[in-house]
């Protein structure tokens, strides 16, 4: 654990995991949720062709889990070291058991990501000695049941893995709990759904109220409610516990923290979604303005979670 915590600690100052941490908590979920709800969405509906969902979902995983990355090792003490913990695997640390995770995820992101763009590769790229790498496409196309099975599979470990991360800090009540795990599976579901559901209206025609993506909008109240359950088992398991436990509850109600939580998480992640969608009436839930302010608000959501979880885990109950 200490070399874990030595090992991240370059902006960090204050906390042992800070702000940079937890754009990558929130980056890593949203590249597993979106790629966990459009193959499920994928599989359900029998799908053959390239939907405007599946490339959102497919450019976002891969997107957002570099991009995080980018984070994670821009936090480290030693940035241009990073590369010793792909060598050095402690099957018994759960930082190396991600990592390995990670090493494994990633480039599935970027096969999915060429196969579901393959004829797009092919148009713009059919003319440039880059064209000689085609003759892989066929193979690619054979693999595609397993690269999409592992893809999934491995989008679940990598949500499930950043909740692991964090919980390993022992000492901090508020991280060190079982249901962190499944708290940032679902909510990295619901920010996934929301990043992949804008990039699929916006930049690729789907139409916001039919099809996967009416399919996304149903399923996103049931994951909202679970998201609320687990924050709810959450906060009963720390005032019932140790009085180390209840002085973590406290971030909940009194300080910057609760405010972070109140407005970020509540207001903006839950409230606004709720009240557009269903107290203003048929009209302004199906407006482009509610389509677009939900799923942002989601995301604005998910990322407070993952800041008030880091911050008033590591700073209350110790």
């Amino acid at each position: 654990m200490n070399e874990a915590i030595e090992f991240t600690v370059g902006f960090s100052h204050g906390v042992e995991w800070g702000w940079p941490i937890g754009v990558y908590l929130l980056l890593a979920g949203i590249s597993g949720g979106a790629l966990i709800i459009a193959l499920a969405i994928r599989y359900y509906k029998h799908q053959k062709e390239e939907t405007p969902l599946l490339k959102a979902a497919s450019l976002v995983s891969f997107v957002t889990i570099v991009i995080g990355m980018v984070f994670l090792v821009a936090d480290l003490e030693k940035p241009l070291y990073f590369w010793k913990i792909l060598i050095n695997y402690n099957f018994l640390s759960v930082m190396s058991i991600g990592v390995l995770a990670l090493c494994i995820y990633i480039p599935l992101t970027f096969l999915e990501l060429v196969l579901v763009f393959e004829s797009s590769i092919v148009e713009k790229l059919g003319k440039t000695p880059l064209s000689k790498l085609f003759f892989i496409f066929p193979l690619l196309k054979k693999m595609r049941p397993m690269i999409e099975a592992l893809a999934f599979i491995f989008a679940i470990i990598v949500c499930a893995y950043t909740g692991f991360l964090i919980s390993v800090l022992v000492r901090f009540p508020l991280l060190n709990t079982a249901i962190l795990p499944a708290l940032f599976v679902v909510s990295g579901l619901s920010a996934g759904l929301g990043a992949s559901s804008l990039i699929a209206a916006y930049c690729f025609g789907a139409d916001k109220h039919s099809g996967d993506l009416k399919t996304l909008h149903t399923i996103e109240w049931p994951i909202m409610a679970l998201e609320m359950l687990l924050l709810f088992m959450l906060f009963v398991s720390l005032i019932v516990g140790t009085d180390m436990d209840k002085q973590s509850a406290a971030a909940f109600c009194t300080g910057a923290y609760a405010n972070l939580f109140w407005i970020g998480v509540v207001g903006i992640g839950f409230c606004i979604p709720l009240v557009f969608n269903f107290l203003l009436g048929k009209s302004v839930a199906h407006s482009s303005m509610t389509f677009y302010l939900s799923g942002l608000a989601s995301i604005i959501g998910v990322l407070s979670l993952r800041l008030f979880i880091l911050y008033a885990g590591q700073t209350l109950g110790m």
